[in-house]
């Protein structure tokens, strides 16, 4: 193709909201333009570049025996009030109404709309697994759209789903996504880390993200340099540390009753530091969350016998609750863990207000003793002794508590983030962190959805059964942007030839008499050898032409001026130095240089 037949406008300065490489060099290189906030429309040779992403993911799959299917963006609002997640979405999902007054949702995910189409025509055991994917548009009113098409607004995904008739065949499909996705990955030139990571609102048993490590990324990777545990910092686990005295002995119970202690002007961790004496580890930290959408039974929790009971199809859950969570004074709690233990929506702390009415203290002073909501203590609190907390009193704490003796836990879960210097909990190591932006991701999603949306089969007995589920997902747009975010220079993007939207650019310093003769000569022959060329026939000055070839990032570059020929010059975006080598053999070795680099990533 040549640049006359392609529609684009390199710009010398980025936009001031581009903040990022990855946003900064494709709007440069007018690969993608903005057409309002998080909204963005691949230009042609965006798009290419898009496809080639796409391809290699659709590849893959097919080898992994997926099926791509094609369901729509706009989907019935029934579907999601029957999986229970109409109200529990929250203002991310757009809602709107047809003409029928009908509630509709414009898609941001698709578990709903695949279990709804498969539940059709499922008859027997003997039709399972069923293993389908689709790469679709999805739309997530995000708060803060950024970066680009890294965290749009609209965005495409591929999606994959199973139906399987047991947890062993949940396990293989799961298992065979996973390798498709370090495939992918890999032909991308993309190093991936697989972390184990929270299920969120997904919900499931199991789950693993696909990171590429990046200064910019969203997410914090916990990594074991030993056994190479990986987990992302919402979902990871260390081994548990000694509960120990101001001297680093362990914490001896104590047969001494609790004591108040007036406390005035003590509020914090560090004032509680100094008035005590003593080492956070002495300490007891409560603090009060309200629980968003919880799905546990709460009816026989501590307190919450009047709380508000919601129904949607076959699922039941409370709208809000509240909870007291304990964990040590040294440690933060992991909202991402909490949400999971409580299988709640969202849980984030309470208003001062609210804090009153469950503690009968304001934050500072709140106690396991007398707070009228159930309790879940972290597991760093379980071999506390002798510990200091709030009394639930203003001004006030209390001293000689005994976890057990002094309070009753509702419930025990791992809910501390962890932090670089804890222990692996597979074999001991020391964490260490890095950065890390998310491309992939599969889940076991278990019977979550195929119960609450009635799917059945008849089993090899001839009984009713409910299958199980996975999903597995790749954002493709972010897929495409961490690409140019790890590959690039200071002059443009460095495609790897497997994504580049051209393999090589043929760049005559004149387009006319000999160079125009050698260059249509170059182009001929290269296309014929199935190398994808863009030759540059516009009439610019050659610093124009180099600075928005190297902008553009295409692998190959070869330049044909009156001066070297017979020769030619050819030069990979990621060389130093060109190489003088004759016309005709030019198009030999660049198509071989070519296949050489697809070669590579493709093995």
């Amino acid at each position: 193709m040549k640049t006359s037949n392609i529609h684009f406008r390199t710009l010398r300065e980025a936009p001031a909201e581009a903040v990022i490489a990855s946003h900064q060099l494709m709007m440069r290189a007018d690969l993608i333009r903005k057409l309002g906030n998080g909204l963005y429309t691949y230009m042609p040779l965006g798009l290419m570049a898009y496809r080639k992403v796409e391809n290699i993911i659709k590849q893959e799959l097919n080898a992994s025996g997926a099926l791509e299917f094609k369901p729509t963006v706009v989907v019935p609002g029934d579907i999601w009030k029957e999986s229970g997640r109409w109200d529990t979405m929250g203002p991310q999902m757009l809602k709107a109404k047809n003409r029928g007054e009908q509630d509709m949702v414009v898609s941001p995910t698709a578990e709903e709309a695949y279990t709804a189409i498969m539940r059709q025509g499922l008859t027997s055991y003997k039709q399972l697994p069923i293993n389908c994917y689709q790469i679709n548009t999805k739309y997530r009113d995000e708060i803060r759209p950024r970066y680009g098409v890294m965290r749009g607004r609209e965005f495409n995904m591929m999606d994959g789903y199973s139906l399987n008739a047991s947890d062993e065949s949940l396990d293989e499909t799961y298992r065979n996504y996973a390798k498709a996705y370090l495939r992918i990955f890999k032909r991308m030139g993309l190093d991936v880390i697989p972390v184990k990571a929270d299920t969120g609102a997904m919900g499931g048993s199991g789950s693993e993200e696909f990171m590429v490590e990046s200064e910019i990324g969203d997410d914090t990777l916990m990594i074991c340099p030993d056994c190479k545990y990986a987990a992302n910092v919402e979902k990871a686990a260390c081994k548990p540390d000694a509960a120990v005295d101001n001297d680093g002995n362990p914490q001896k119970k104590t047969d001494l009753a609790i004591e108040e202690v007036a406390t005035p002007n003590v509020f914090s961790i560090e004032d509680m530091e100094k008035f005590f004496n003593s080492t956070p580890k002495m300490f007891i930290k409560a603090l009060i969350y309200r629980v968003i959408n919880s799905a546990l039974d709460l009816s026989k929790a501590p307190f919450c016998k009047d709380l508000k009971v919601k129904k949607e199809g076959s699922n039941t859950f409370y709208p809000v609750s509240y909870v007291c969570v304990l964990i040590r004074a040294d440690l933060e709690v992991n909202e991402a863990k909490l949400a999971g233990a409580l299988k709640a929506s969202e849980v984030c702390l309470a208003e001062d207000e609210e804090i009153r009415a469950v503690a009968g203290a304001g934050h500072g002073f709140v106690g396991p003793v007398t707070v009228k909501c159930p309790i879940l203590q972290d597991l760093s609190v379980n071999d506390m002794h002798d510990a200091v907390a709030g009394s639930g009193k203003d001004g006030y704490h209390i001293k000689h508590v005994e976890p057990g003796r002094d309070y009753t836990p509702w419930m025990n879960a791992d809910v501390r983030t962890v932090v670089v210097g804890d222990k692996c909990p597979v074999c001991g190591g020391t964490f260490y962190s890095k950065k890390g932006n998310e491309l992939g991701h599969i889940f076991k999603l278990g019977k979550k959805y195929t119960e609450s949306m009635g799917v059945t089969y008849l089993d090899e007995n001839g009984k009713s059964a409910v299958p199980t589920m996975g999903c597995y997902g790749i954002g493709v747009d972010r897929v495409l942007a961490s690409i140019v975010e790890r590959f690039h220079d200071d002059k443009g993007i460095q495609w790897p030839m497997t994504v580049a939207p051209f393999q090589v650019a043929i760049v005559p310093i004149k387009y006319k008499d000999s160079m125009k003769e050698a260059a249509d000569k170059l182009y001929a022959e290269l296309t014929n050898a199935g190398i994808e060329v863009l030759l540059d026939d516009r009439d610019e000055r050659p610093g124009v032409k180099f600075n928005d070839m190297d902008l553009m990032g295409f692998p190959v570059r070869i330049t044909v001026g009156e001066k070297n020929l017979p020769n030619v010059e050819v030069k990979l975006r990621t060389a130093a130095e060109a190489e003088m080598i004759p016309l005709e053999k030019a198009a030999e070795k660049v198509a071989s240089m070519v296949k050489e680099a697809l070669n590579s990533l493709n093995a």
